[in-house]
């Protein structure tokens, strides 16, 4: 019995050792800063450049000339398989590509609702523009923001402080 305590009192040590030996050998790294993870210019949580290119390249799309990071969303001219260039925006967290002459499956109504019902209030001077919807509004911690907004189901693409 007393040999049984003793290898679990000895392992308990060794483990509790081993750990801290752990410790030592590997220092916290803090996390990279935002400046390394997104590219300047972008804003927080926003994909870098490399991968918004594979997922514009992924929507079909075989050139891009112009990328860069401008309103809250990328954007470039890009020319697909009809081999005809065009105007796009990517959203910045997502990848999704948006084709400046591609149509609206909401109106402007809808616009509202569906910014309505994630917490805006206000909502003004909404306009589809260049494949996306803009629109002015109060954000739920009542800041002032200009929206881009998916035309397709009305998620917020990207909200900058007005």
């Amino acid at each position: 019995m007393q040999k049984h305590v003793l290898t679990a009192a000895l392992s308990a040590i060794l483990s509790c050792s081993g750990g801290v030996a752990l410790a030592q050998d590997a220092p916290a790294q803090p996390p990279p800063p935002a400046a390394a993870t997104a590219r300047a210019g972008t804003s927080a949580g926003a994909l870098d450049e490399a991968t918004i290119k594979s997922d514009i390249a992924n929507a079909g799309y075989k050139k891009v000339k112009g990328l860069e990071f401008k309103d809250g969303v990328w954007q470039a001219k890009a020319r697909g398989g009809n081999d005809k260039w065009t105007h796009i925006k990517v959203g910045p967290t997502t990848g999704k590509v948006y084709e400046a002459d591609a149509p609206s499956k909401l109106d402007e109504d809808e616009v509202k609702a569906k910014l309505t019902a994630q917490g805006y209030q206000n909502i003004g001077h909404v306009k589809f523009d260049k494949g996306l919807w803009k629109a002015d509004a109060k954000n739920p911690q009542g800041k002032d923001v200009d929206l881009l907004v998916d035309p397709n189901d009305g998620s917020v693409v990207s909200e900058q402080r007005d």
